[in-house]
């Protein structure tokens, strides 16, 4: 220790410093917890403290760094810890999710209890020590300001975050004076939860040959689709056999556009994520990595519905080749927590040209009849299709009527279906998008209205 270090932390202060950084170096299984931006920040600011600069600048800078850090995740030093540790990925949490506690090995427990107690040590370590050190080695006369959130406030604004906040893993480690006791609650919790990205969020997508979390997946709601009502019980049928570790169906929405069949699944995840259902959109261009998409989901807890929407194939599309061994199998037994919903314009997804049919002219392939059959047959591999009807008027008024009473307006049935016609007669026909535009521009067109005729009444 050199003697500036000497001069502005203390003996006892600096071998805390030194001792907490012996402490993270010596994680197992954890690591993860400390490799994102929070993480980071913290171990840079006590080896900023530890060799302090001539003018403190480096200490100021990095405790900056760390108080934006915890400031972005809105979450204290304590909560982001709990967090980490709840969705961090090691050999420990995936065979946690697999196999029964007493299963696991005891070399892999031993080490995860280890962790477990050094990433309590760094709890203790508060923002409000932090701030004291940094006063202490920059000569402030007052310390920084400290961020903190009241533990327990965060709010659950979904039932499946309500669920994880209130599990017995979590309410284990923000009661406990030594958090390798909780071990055994924490393994019940990625048994039940999981772990990574599938616990963190309940929407992902496969880009770029890895999973990506949708933070603000679609809100929408079954109870604002309306006028498929026999497609939609069909799907929840299906999705529940998924849920129940049933055999589910691979599933075809086939039909018009504009009626629906997106909404319709991604309503889905709404509905059932608070049962481990997650959804992952994989498009088009994507295809080709199903089958190692369907081999990462296998064995974890969570049930997947792979999202593709808008499916179509060119003739000599490879993706065809992926997407067929998904649905027929191959090999390798199929995966129970996964099932395909797709959504497609066309009921049969091979483009047919009139070239294809076979002439007497054609000598190039001797059984051009198999050939044609097997790319028409291909929508026969999902197990179940749903048919998407073009709305007609009575039931484009249905649909319209439905959403006007979701979204509160008040007009007479007469003038909103008027409106509701001549709006799908200069649009883009009759359609349940079409419904929905039309009631979101009356709703918005009759609070501005509304705003406009208070405003010149006052």
């Amino acid at each position: 220790m050199d003697n500036q270090a000497m001069s502005t932390v203390s003996t006892s202060s600096y071998a805390k410093i030194q001792f907490l950084q012996r402490q993270a170096a010596s994680l197992l299984l954890y690591q993860s917890v400390l490799q994102n931006e929070v993480g980071m920040a913290f171990l840079e600011l006590l080896q900023a403290i530890r060799y302090t600069d001539a003018d403190a600048r480096g200490s100021l800078q990095a405790y900056g760094s760390y108080f934006h850090a915890l400031a972005a995740k809105n979450q204290n030093w304590e909560d982001y810890l709990i967090n980490q540790i709840l969705v961090s990925e090691n050999p420990f949490t995936r065979l946690a999710q697999q196999e029964e506690f007493e299963n696991i090995p005891l070399a892999l427990v031993a080490a995860a209890q280890h962790d477990l107690q050094v990433l309590h040590s760094l709890c203790e370590c508060s923002s409000a020590s932090l701030s004291e050190w940094v006063q202490t080695v920059a000569h402030l006369p007052v310390s920084p300001i400290v961020w903190y959130t009241e533990q327990g406030k965060v709010e659950a604004k979904t039932v499946w975050m309500k669920q994880r906040l209130e599990a017995e893993a979590v309410v284990s480690l923000q009661n406990s004076d030594n958090w390798a006791e909780t071990v055994e609650d924490l393994a019940t919790y990625y048994r039940q939860f999981g772990t990574g990205l599938f616990a963190e969020y309940r929407a992902l997508r496969w880009q770029d040959g890895k999973f990506v979390g949708i933070q603000h997946p679609d809100s929408m709601k079954l109870d604002v689709l309306a006028g498929y009502e026999s497609q939609r019980d069909a799907l929840l049928k299906n999705t529940e056999f998924l849920l129940s570790g049933e055999s589910a169906l691979h599933v075809l929405l086939y039909g018009s556009r504009g009626s629906g069949k997106s909404s319709l699944v991604k309503a889905l995840l709404n509905e059932y994520s608070q049962r481990n259902l997650r959804l992952v959109e994989v498009t088009k261009s994507e295809l080709q990595d199903l089958p190692i998409i369907v081999e990462q989901l296998r064995g974890v807890p969570q049930k997947f519905i792979i999202f593709v929407d808008d499916l179509s194939f060119e003739e000599d599309d490879d993706a065809f080749k992926a997407l067929k061994v998904v649905l027929e199998g191959n090999l390798t037994a199929r995966p129970e927590n996964v099932v395909v919903y797709a959504t497609s314009n066309r009921r049969h997804l091979i483009r047919e040209f009139y070239t294809d049919r076979p002439a007497p002219k054609d000598q190039e392939e001797i059984h051009v009849w198999d050939t044609m059959q097997e790319k028409l047959s291909f929508s026969d591999r999902f197990g179940l299709t749903l048919t998407f009807e073009g709305a007609d008027q009575k039931t484009y008024l249905k649909i319209v009527r439905h959403l006007a009473a979701k979204a509160g307006i008040n007009i007479s049935q007469e003038d909103l279906e008027y409106q509701a016609l001549q709006w799908a007669t200069r649009h883009n026909g009759r359609s349940g998008r079409t419904a929905r535009q039309f009631v979101d521009f009356l709703k918005a067109d009759l609070a501005i209205y509304t705003v406009k005729n208070n405003t010149s009444t006052q």
